[in-house]
């Protein structure tokens, strides 16, 4: 028998005189963090644009960026679309969709100036908030709610739709319950109910501006 000693590591135990090696597993596994895009430099704001005018305006914008310098300062252009489902010549089809229409989210500094450079492009009507020189900027929720939090390394699930019941009529008066347009109220405009929509009229910057929403975003008053 050898009077050399092994020592005894914090790897190892000692059972029944002989030394056994056993595995220490970490108490707590780090939990996958979630990225939110309201997490990223500046703050989110609401755009709004000619109909139709919104890729157009992208361009424009883009362009402007470039040519002044501005990528510190105006970072992303993000037109917020989604997946919906749709019946055409009897076949069931996925398109995407714009999820508001003549809207854009653009994540930049809080600054005059480039609140001045941003609605200035052409194509561009204003800014969504109280004051058209200090836009409101969207909450941590509102930014969720559009653009959805991302996991490193995890494929994001496309949001199943449930067939929800309805009782919208065209004009019925109704109220915005979520997204960016929460507590805004207007008038049923039409009704989509293969898409699972209203288009409701809401007031914005003193017209009536059409949006386009899920049945479970709004409430009848």
């Amino acid at each position: 028998m050898s009077d050399i000693e092994t020592p005894v590591t914090d790897e190892d135990v000692v059972l029944d005189g002989e030394i056994r090696e056993i595995t220490i597993l970490d108490e707590e596994l780090e939990e996958p963090v979630a990225e939110s895009a309201f997490d990223r430099p500046g703050r989110w704001y609401i755009v709004h644009t000619f109909a139709g005018h919104e890729q157009k305006v992208i361009g424009a914008l883009r362009n402007i960026i470039k040519s002044r310098e501005l990528e510190d300062q105006i970072y992303e252009i993000y037109l917020p679309e989604e997946d919906v489902t749709e019946f055409k010549s009897g076949k069931k089809v996925t398109v995407s969709k714009r999820m508001f229409p003549s809207y854009l989210l653009i994540r930049c500094e809080p600054d005059p100036e480039i609140f001045y450079v941003i609605g200035s492009t052409p194509g561009v009507t204003g800014f969504v908030g109280a004051e058209k020189t200090r836009p409101t900027a969207l909450t941590r929720r509102e930014v969720d709610n559009i653009i959805r939090p991302h996991v490193e390394g995890v494929e994001v699930a496309p949001v199943k739709r449930r067939m929800p019941t309805h009782e919208f009529e065209v004009n019925d008066t109704v109220q915005i319950k979520t997204g960016p347009f929460a507590t805004f109220s207007g008038h049923v405009a039409e009704i989509n109910e293969d898409q699972l929509k209203v288009k409701v009229l809401v007031d914005i910057f003193g017209r009536e501006t059409p949006v386009e929403l899920d049945f479970t975003q709004v409430t009848k008053l």
